[in-house]
């Protein structure tokens, strides 16, 4: 195992392209769950110049006016320039209405084991989910820290702070390991999208740069162990001052940025997007219960790094397969700290949906809760209360352990 490396990870903002077509998908989700619970729902986007086309298959009781939503998103993220904006945009939809059937029609809150054993997946799929000991949020460092830039970014621009920014921009940190521990900040890059320079307020390279120094890169390390030195690279705008960024200048597309969702490529994901589907689908929530499983594996001192990797085939109730991966950090064999997870956990898709209450969330949470998830990270959010995140089966691991 490499011990001495540097490792990058990127992140995006909320007006990024593609975070806004993930954004448009998840908020079709919510508002599908928050008349009917039961709903079956698979909403895709895409998105470029002026035309935003959504693609979904649907069966529910529920009414959800596709491009009233979409609108709704645009000008929420900040969209209101002439070249792409929710009142000029033109939004073309493919929806396919399918008949109700008993598949989704069941009451996870009610059934009895034996029920849920015969509640099977619909889908193929193998997962992935990580943690490390690299954080407080038990994330990798680089795209944790990318994420927090990314935030601030979005931050200034809301608050005004600056107020020449547009919603798209992309941020990038690289971490220097020595002995598979985070050392120091080797590089951060930030490309922020900002007004032409001939728009009164827009600043020269030399500008931007101080400003977004000032206001993004130093307050986002501030409360960090780990800070840039004399030595790391601080990138701002590498390819100029003057971007004009959104879909009027690159396309979107709903479940392209997995990597940021998940772990930045420190770890393996399942290649699966995570955006635009129902909870019923195992290939979204199945990513959250094995990500629960490998934060409470670290919380409970089991290794410093937890892969878990689930397989799951058509028909079945359970994953036909448990693998754990510590990277040699484990303080016991992988092979009993994957059974210890596999009997703590419950990763039939009925039991996922019961224990993080997965239909009822949208609802309960104002605002929506999916959309919140579609950006800065599906996993690893300390800002909204995400049940995949809790550790609150790391005592009860670590006690089955001795």
């Amino acid at each position: 195992m490499k011990k001495d490396f540097i490792f990058s990870s990127e992140s995006v903002t909320e007006g990024h392209p593609d975070k806004l077509c993930d954004q448009i998908s998840d908020a079709i989700v919510d508002h599908f769950l928050q008349q009917d619970p039961f709903s079956s729902v698979i909403a895709e986007c895409a998105v470029s110049t002026a035309i935003l086309f959504i693609a979904a298959r649907f069966s529910s009781e529920a009414y959800v006016d596709f491009s009233n939503v979409a609108r709704n998103v645009i000008s929420q993220i900040g969209y209101e320039q002439k070249e792409f904006n929710s009142k000029t945009c033109s939004i073309i939809t493919s929806l396919k209405e399918l008949p109700l059937t008993e598949e989704h029609n069941f009451d996870e809150r009610k059934l009895t084991e034996e029920e849920m054993d015969h509640i099977p997946v619909r889908n193929q799929v193998t997962l992935f989910g990580f943690a490390c000991d690299q954080t407080a949020s038990f994330m990798p460092l680089p795209v944790w820290l990318a994420h927090k830039l990314s935030r601030r970014l979005t931050s200034v621009r809301v608050q005004k702070i600056l107020p020449y920014l547009m919603p798209d921009g992309k941020t990038q940190v690289g971490v220097e390991y020595v002995d598979s521990r985070p050392r120091r900040i080797h590089s951060v890059t930030v490309i922020a999208s900002q007004l032409k320079p001939s728009v009164k307020g827009g600043p020269d390279l030399q500008q931007l740069r101080d400003d977004i120094i000032d206001n993004i890169v130093t307050p986002a390390f501030h409360d960090e162990e780990i800070k840039p030195d004399d030595r790391t690279g601080i990138f701002i705008n590498p390819d100029g001052p003057f971007i004009v960024g959104g879909p009027s200048v690159h396309s979107g597309l709903t479940g392209r940025k997995n990597a940021i969702d998940t772990y930045g490529e420190y770890s393996r994901h399942s290649g699966a997007a995570l955006s635009g589907k129902d909870p019923v689908r195992i290939d979204r929530v199945g990513a959250y219960a094995a990500r629960y499983a490998a934060k409470n594996a670290v919380a409970a001192g089991l290794a410093r790094e937890c892969e878990v990797q689930l397989s799951y085939s058509i028909g079945r109730a359970r994953p036909v397969s448990i693998q754990v991966e510590t990277f040699g950090t484990g303080r016991i064999p992988d092979d009993k700290i994957a059974g210890l997870i596999g009997r703590h956990f419950d990763f039939r898709i009925a039991g996922i949906l019961r224990r993080f209450n997965l239909r009822y969330l949208p609802s309960i949470i104002k605002g929506g809760f999916y959309r919140k998830l579609s950006a800065y990270g599906h996993v690893g959010r300390m800002d909204i209360g995400l049940p995949w995140e809790l550790t609150d089966k790391s005592a009860e691991i670590r006690d089955d352990a001795k």
